[in-house]
């Protein structure tokens, strides 16, 4: 997959696609996530979170930075660095361990940490588009590869 457009209607539609996301994924995978305040962003993690198998409730860590769930398929690492001052608050947390473990890493608001970030990543941005529906995402995925 280099890059992959899907559109989606409804929050259900966006989280069935998380879900195909999640159901896919495999240890060790980093999605990054990008995308305005409202557009979806957590509704799409939950759909990941239950393509993983994960039954407990998702919601977004803003004030945690990470918030691990170990009771799916795989570890689930769901991270949101909206409110991180520096850098070195990701160090701070061990964020090496998340990246490079063996589950899957979401991180929100990624455009804040790029240095920091794996070059093997899957690269996601949610838009909304008032013209086409109050409900209305278009969901970009790019794979994101380490530059030879």
């Amino acid at each position: 997959m280099e890059k992959m457009i899907y559109e989606t209607n409804s929050p259900e539609e966006t989280r069935k696609l998380g879900q195909k996301i999640g159901a896919a994924a495999a240890p060790g995978d980093v999605y990054t996530l990008v995308g305005d305040l409202g557009v979806g962003k957590t509704v799409f993690t939950q759909g990941i979170a239950e393509g993983l198998e994960i039954t407990e409730p998702i919601c977004s860590p803003t004030f945690t930075i990470v918030q691990v769930y170990e009771e799916g398929r795989m570890p689930f690492y769901h991270f949101d660095v909206y409110r991180i001052g520096d850098i070195e608050e990701m160090d701070e947390i061990g964020y090496e361990d998340y990246f490079y473990g063996e589950g899957l890493c979401m991180i929100e608001w990624a455009n804040l940490i790029e240095e920091i970030l794996p070059e093997k990543r899957f690269d996601v941005t949610i838009e909304k588009d008032l013209e086409k529906g109050f409900d209305y995402r278009k969901i970009t995925i790019k794979e994101h590869k380490a530059q030879v």
